[in-house]
């Protein structure tokens, strides 16, 4: 797409090929919300999403996602890629910033479907974007945070070098959460699997950058 780059980049992994959603990326991630992301007794997010209605669910994810696209500006933008693994949408991966080529800061994010947890594929999915972050981009930290009862999230932190940057309180489903902030610079960190990104070049200036 010649006026909206961001469509034809591509990080790719052993296993995985995250992108920015198109509209049937979006139907095939809404359906493994329905299938099911987390122990329902438990809440992973600080927007309880994923409490909404089986009918109400996977246009809330449709819509979501189409706004990020719409809000991009080089000032402020948030790219929510899907991961693709054996050509099936599995999860999305965050990477957002605010005042980037001045704070070199991002923040990642991200949720699996519940039936492709546990075989190392969120921490594949969050190493491409960091390596986008740290190589392509040349970020010099990023954030990231776990409620401490969210025990899978901090390991995939830790695995990849992140350290504690201290606490926060919030309210999740009327009961009081901890959550564990993270930090990593750029220099601890080192990619576990080989990534390569494509199509980088013409979307530098829509991540603020010449």
């Amino acid at each position: 797409m010649r006026h909206w780059p961001l469509f034809n980049l591509r990080l790719t992994t052993p296993r995985l090929e995250l992108r920015l959603p198109s509209l049937d990326d979006l139907d095939e991630l809404a359906e493994r919300a329905l299938e099911g992301v987390h122990d329902p007794d438990l809440m992973p997010f600080g927007v309880p999403w994923t409490d909404a209605s089986a009918a109400d669910l996977p246009g809330n994810v449709v819509r979501f996602h189409l706004g990020v696209i719409s809000r991009w500006r080089p000032e402020q933008w948030s790219g929510n890629f899907v991961a693709v693994h054996e050509g099936r949408v599995i999860g999305t991966q965050d990477l957002s910033a605010s005042d980037f080529p001045i704070t070199r800061e991002v923040h990642t994010g991200s949720w699996l479907g519940r039936a492709h947890q546990g075989a190392g594929l969120g921490t594949e999915m969050r190493a491409a974007v960091l390596h986008l972050a740290f190589a392509g981009l040349a970020a010099q930290t990023a954030v990231s945070s776990a409620f401490l009862d969210n025990p899978a999230s901090l390991a995939v932190s830790r695995k990849l070098g992140y350290r504690p940057d201290g606490l926060s309180v919030h309210q999740v489903r009327g009961q009081r959460a901890v959550q564990q902030r993270l930090r990593l610079h750029h220099d601890d960190f080192t990619s576990p699997v080989p990534v390569e990104i494509h199509g980088l070049e013409p979307c530098l200036p829509h991540f603020g950058l010449n």
